[in-house]
This record gives C-alpha cells, structure tokens and sequence, in this order.
C-alpha cells in the first residue's frame, strides 16, 4: 500500500509560478511518481512524470515551463510550473505506481490550483 500527501497550490496570477510536493509513504514499491490534473468537464490528463532511474516525461502543453524532480532519501516529488496560464487551473493529483501491487496506482487527494487575476 502507498499513502500520499500532496502540498502546495493556491491562487496564482497569470506568469507566476508553483511547486507541488508530494510525499509517498508505505511498503510498497514504488516505480515512478507523477501528477495529473483534472479540470472541470474535462478528463484527468498526465502533467509530469518521473520513475525512480529519474526517466521524466512531460505533458506537451507544460513541456517547457515545467520541472518535475524528485528526493529519492523522502520518496518525495516536486512539481515545478513556470509561466503559468489560466488554462493551468485545475485539481492536481499526484500519483504512485507500484506495479507488484494491486492496485497499481495510487492517488493523493488533490490539490487546487488556481490561476486568475
């Protein structure tokens, strides 16, 4: 099993910037972390993501202005958005995949993230 704590979020004017942190903990085996996101009417899309040989992979609309990175002696992961847009609002999930666990994936409660004058 995998328990996640998510932080950060909040109200962000246009341009502005963002980290969220994510921290797993449980025994289970953990391959690769990373954050969805869920706007309203729309389907839960994948933001970032990073497995533990620190593979990244990134949204096409955040690939650029985003750095997702992680601390292996935590199993913790930062999400960092740069330049963010009003387009950027929505409930952001972070997520565990244990693959030898069932499930396999895991969620954290989600955190609002707002970007609006």
């Amino acid at each position: 099993q995998v328990q996640l704590v998510e932080s950060g979020g909040g109200l962000v004017q246009p341009g502005g910037s963002l980290r969220l942190s994510c921290a797993a903990s449980g025994s289970a085996t953990i391959r690769a972390m990373g954050w969805y996101r869920q706007a309203p009417g729309k389907q839960r899309e994948l933001v970032a993501r990073i497995t533990t040989s620190d593979i990244t992979s990134y949204s096409d609309s955040v690939k650029g202005r985003c750095t997702i990175s992680r601390d292996s002696t935590k199993n913790t992961v930062h999400l960092q958005i740069d330049s963010l847009k009003p387009e950027d609002t929505a409930v952001y999930y972070c997520n565990a995949y244990a693959p030898w666990e069932r499930p396999q994936d895991y969620w954290g409660q989600g955190t609002q993230v707002t970007v609006s004058s």
